[in-house]
């Protein structure tokens, strides 16, 4: 279980009136699929920042399974159970083939090496990259990349995988890939999954959301809840996916059309 009990943060110290987060209470448990939303700024990357150490809240206490992020001792098995995939893949792969950069992360915790190559290779086969320890990281396309960035965590086996604009690179299609192919990874081997994204399409599955407004949180729901109020979803920096915005212009209008109505039946109203 991850713990944040009235955790506040500035950049800019304990004396600064500039909050990046204010009085956050939240907790995310094993297993769960939360997904932080809202505008630039609003301090969804700030508080993943937090949850593994790179930042000390200013207020406040945050622990994973118990240990504390305040406490040096525990950082590193903090770390190594919240891991993140940031937005730019490449700002995180440091080997210069596929197998060098999985082996990276394995090597720094100490990961036997008479197992490196099976792990190496189970990691590959969870995200479906198909693609041999030897290629060159150069020669992977973006959609490759990110796969790879993934698996090189998930080689590592956390419990909190935090994703933050991991698919904000991508288009569509790579977009949709990878997001499949952290569902599959989910399903294999279950970890609690902490996904920032501007895309509401891609966190329809997500237990609960998160809205975030300049630094506080604005509201916590289900998704059928949340996705009901385009309101509070506008003013959050959000915009509704393109069924669901249809769905409910055409209740507005008196329409008895299911909330959960795809695009075919859609048609069918139009």
């Amino acid at each position: 279980m991850i713990s944040i009990r009235d955790t506040s943060f500035s950049y800019f110290g304990n004396d600064s009136d500039r909050w990046a987060l204010r009085d956050i209470d939240l907790d995310i448990a094993p297993d769960e699929f939360v997904a932080f939303l809202g505008p630039n700024g609003s301090g969804k990357s700030s508080l993943t920042r937090l949850l593994n150490g790179i930042e000390q809240p200013t207020k406040g206490s945050i622990t994973v399974d118990g240990l504390s992020t305040s406490d040096p001792a525990s950082l590193a098995a903090i770390r190594r159970s919240v891991q993140i995939v940031f937005q730019n893949p490449e700002n995180q792969q440091v080997g210069v083939s596929v197998g060098e950069d999985i082996a990276f992360g394995l090597s720094n915790i100490g990961w036997p090496q008479s197992e490196m190559q099976s792990r190496i290779r189970w990691a590959l086969d969870v995200v479906k990259l198909d693609a041999g320890e030897d290629r060159l990281v150069t020669q992977l396309s973006g959609g490759e990349k990110q796969k790879l960035a993934l698996a090189s965590v998930l080689a590592l086996a956390p419990r909190y995988l935090i994703l933050d604009e991991s698919t904000s690179m991508l288009d569509p299609i790579a977009r949709k890939e990878f997001v499949e192919t952290l569902r599959a990874a989910r399903e294999a081997h279950p970890f609690a999954m902490i996904y920032i994204t501007h895309h509401l399409e891609e966190v329809l599955e997500a237990d609960r959301l998160v809205l975030f407004q300049e630094g506080r949180v604005r509201r916590i729901g289900k998704p059928e809840e949340l996705l009901q109020d385009e309101k509070l979803l506008v003013s959050c920096g959000l915009e509704l996916p393109f069924e669901r915005s249809i769905t409910l212009a055409l209740r507005r209008a008196g329409f008895p059309v299911s909330l959960s109505a795809d695009l075919q039946e859609l048609r069918g109203w139009l």
